[in-house]
């Protein structure tokens, strides 16, 4: 091992032993910060890292190797800059390209991915038709594929993209009719009643966002399930076996994001909402 990889070994093993240091969250865009939200409320004494990839927004369309290097190159930038003891992939589609790369690349800080919540669907279904809503790139992968033969084999699954709707939430949320957000998941909504299915696995963590117009469109018969508890419950178990609870006065909630042009006025909103305190370009 060179000197560098020791230096940068070192510093990942003094950060896990430092219960001060950040709990990170890193996402394409703002569709993680509800899972951090989660992280907040049920665990408000930790200090909290948020990275924004807004230079390679939107990741659901582009291929696996492009999405690994995106993730790849933002984890290693989040690492130096904050060394957090716990990382965070807030984002189904880097989960399900980039975790168990990113976990051989950096065995020693561990990492909580976010990912399709087909099993708990497949659990709960009645008429064993769930449908899936995720980006391309999500719905295309392996991984998905594997997670439908291991729980869900019984069922018919329904995957639906909803195109659009992660850059309709990205940057045209806050100026949006309830109309306009009502439009952009009607498709969806559409095709999903059409085919009878009475779970909605969110396989991407921006539809998050529209829930209340999609438990509208698709009615009381059928149940929108997430990932937060089940993450959730995986940070907390992660961070009582393998890393440092904060017992020390907290520091202050941060929001990051990539790329060089001036920070969008829409991401100190969003920041705002999840109290977070823009931090600057990483």
């Amino acid at each position: 091992m060179d000197g560098t990889s020791s230096t940068v070994s070192s510093k990942n093993d003094s950060a896990l032993r430092d219960g001060t240091a950040p709990i990170a969250f890193f996402d394409s865009g703002v569709g993680g910060l509800p899972y951090l939200r989660w992280a907040k409320e049920h665990l408000p004494q930790e200090n909290y890292v948020y990275l924004l990839d807004r230079a390679h927004f939107p990741y659901g369309i582009k291929t696996r190797e492009e999405v690994f290097q995106a993730v790849s190159e933002g984890i290693a930038r989040l690492i130096e800059k904050v060394r957090p003891k716990i990382i965070v992939l807030a984002c189904n589609t880097a989960t399900v390209v980039a975790l168990q790369r990113l976990r051989t690349l950096h065995p020693d800080i561990p990492f909580v991915g976010v990912v399709p919540a087909v099993k708990p669907a497949a659990e709960r279904t009645h008429g064993k038709r769930i449908g899936v809503m995720a980006t391309n790139r999500t719905l295309q992968d392996v991984y998905l594929e594997n997670l439908i033969k291991q729980f869900a084999s019984h069922c018919e699954v329904v995957r639906v993209a909803g195109p659009g709707i992660v850059e309709f939430v990205e940057q045209r949320l806050f100026q949006s009719s309830p109309e306009e957000k009502y439009g952009v998941v009607k498709e969806a909504i559409e095709v999903l009643k059409a085919r009878k299915v009475d779970e909605v696995v969110l396989g991407c963590t921006h539809f998050l966002y529209l829930e209340e117009e999609l438990r509208l469109g698709l009615g009381q018969d059928i149940e929108l399930i997430d990932s937060r508890d089940g993450v959730g419950r995986q940070l907390m178990r992660v961070l009582s076996t393998k890393s440092v609870p904060n017992t020390q006065p907290k520091k202050g909630d941060l929001l990051y994001v990539t790329g060089s042009s001036p920070i969008e006025e829409r991401y100190y909103t969003f920041a705002r909402m999840f109290g977070l305190e823009v931090a600057g370009i990483l």
